[in-house]
């Protein structure tokens, strides 16, 4: 079994991974951005779209989509990890479903950008499924539904029936479920290479193998030179407790995915998925997936961990028994999967805020800019983050600029041992509801 994520596993052709030049002397940009994930590739690819006379630089640790831009589930989902609730009570009345139109538009232009770049990322727009299996699991749903009409978003999601449901997805014992047409399948790590070379082609240049070590107002320093610029984008996600003051902006928490080998045609038959739909399921603790472009599926959840004092877990960091537990649970779902293989496992490491709410702004007289927070939702938020990040920095006032997000950002964490029993409290009551879900069903 590979330890190497599948989308690491299968990257495009002449794609080697090999890391770009390091920053060895000092030099000057406009504007610098650290961390070469989605939210930074976004933003500096906005940035060059808009002005390409900008002199953006991008300073990776790793290689460009080596973090969780490159190892999730391959969600690109209207969504941006906020919980309903929290955003209404946080931006107001229309919050919610102003920050759910904008993510819709980031799905699409995530599928703009793919085809005018000719990224080979399978980029495939066909919805999402979320469904229940069990009574507790269709409460849930059910009132996810209700809120979201609650905020005007009748329109974009549709509550399923047991046979409607099962029309998508053939999941053994399936209740009902809610559907969204604002999701595309992607392969992650191909997205977040190709648009690194999208932001190289447009004039950026990318350092990576570069740790950034602190920064203040126009001076960024690094492990090897210093970089002056008149602005400086912060976008490390879960990675921001590396740089200096701010360790305890975002809370890390790893999480685990397992790739099957290619699944057979007649076996697509009876799971359904005709269209790869995204599909999870109702748990506390999820089960999200998709139906690759060769055939596989690649499946992750079921898990929230967590190092003490919001260490960093290692990418890739396996835990047997979780991987286990991933492919007994989708064979529980999907019986025909039974004697399917699995062939990578893996562990990627997302940002939790204090408060859950994903956040973006500029500090003008600062010249410090922020993105990020999305909880594991960051595939299409990122997209929405980095064009609101281009119109604050070149000072448009656009309808991105004015959106609820925009200007927020999360208190920090509290010291040990608030986090670690915060987190293992919330994990250990959702294993609870779970397994009482299924007791009950």
């Amino acid at each position: 079994m590979v330890a190497l994520s599948y989308w690491h596993d299968s990257l495009e052709p002449g794609d080697s991974l090999d890391p770009r030049p390091a920053l060895t002397t000092n030099g000057d940009a406009d504007v610098a951005v650290i961390g070469a994930g989605f939210t930074g590739l976004w933003t500096a690819h906005s940035l060059l779209r808009a002005d390409p006379s900008i002199r953006v630089v991008v300073l990776e640790r790793e290689t460009a989509g080596f973090g969780a831009s490159g190892r999730n589930g391959g969600w690109c989902v209207g969504d941006y990890g906020g919980p309903e609730r929290a955003v209404a009570k946080a931006g107001g009345p229309t919050a919610v479903r102003d920050m759910a139109r904008e993510m819709h538009r980031a799905v699409d232009d995530v599928g703009a950008v793919v085809a005018d770049a000719r990224i080979d990322c399978g980029y495939h727009k066909a919805g999402a499924i979320y469904f229940a299996v069990n009574d507790g699991q269709l409460r849930r749903v059910r009132k996810h539904h209700a809120e979201l009409v609650a905020h005007g978003l009748e329109d974009d999601w549709t509550l399923l029936d047991a046979a409607a449901a099962a029309s998508i997805v053939r999941a053994t014992g399936i209740k009902g479920g809610l559907f969204t047409p604002h999701a595309a399948t992607v392969h992650p790590a191909r997205l977040a290479r190709g648009l690194a070379r999208e932001v190289e082609r447009r004039g950026g240049v990318i350092h990576e193998r570069t740790s950034v070590r602190s920064f203040e107002r126009g001076v960024v320093h690094t492990d090897g030179a210093v970089l002056r610029a008149d602005v400086v984008v912060l976008a490390t996600e879960a990675y921001t407790r590396t740089i200096a003051g701010h360790e305890r902006d975002m809370l890390p928490l790893g999480n685990q995915v397992i790739a099957t080998e290619p699944i057979p045609d007649a076996t697509w038959t009876s799971l359904g998925l005709a269209n790869r739909e995204l599909f999870e399921y109702g748990s506390n603790m999820l089960g999200y997936g998709q139906r690759t472009a060769d055939g596989r599926i690649v499946w992750g959840g079921l898990s929230a961990s967590y190092q003490w004092n919001m260490g960093i877990p290692a990418s890739p960091t396996i835990y047997p028994r979780i991987a286990r537990r991933l492919q007994q649970n989708l064979v529980e779902l999907f019986p025909e999967l039974r004697g399917i293989g699995v062939t990578h496992r893996w562990g990627g490491v997302l940002g939790v805020p204090r408060d859950l709410l994903p956040g973006v702004g500029f500090d003008r007289a600062e010249g410090f800019a922020w993105g990020g927070g999305y909880t594991g939702q960051g595939v299409a938020a990122a997209n929405a983050a980095g064009r609101v990040l281009a119109d604050l920095i070149r000072g448009v006032d656009s309808d991105l600029v004015h959106l609820p997000w925009v200007g927020h950002r999360s208190r920090p964490w509290e010291a040990e041992p608030r986090p670690w029993l915060g987190v293992h409290a919330v994990a250990g009551a959702a294993h609870v509801t779970d397994r009482l879900d299924r007791w009950r069903g």
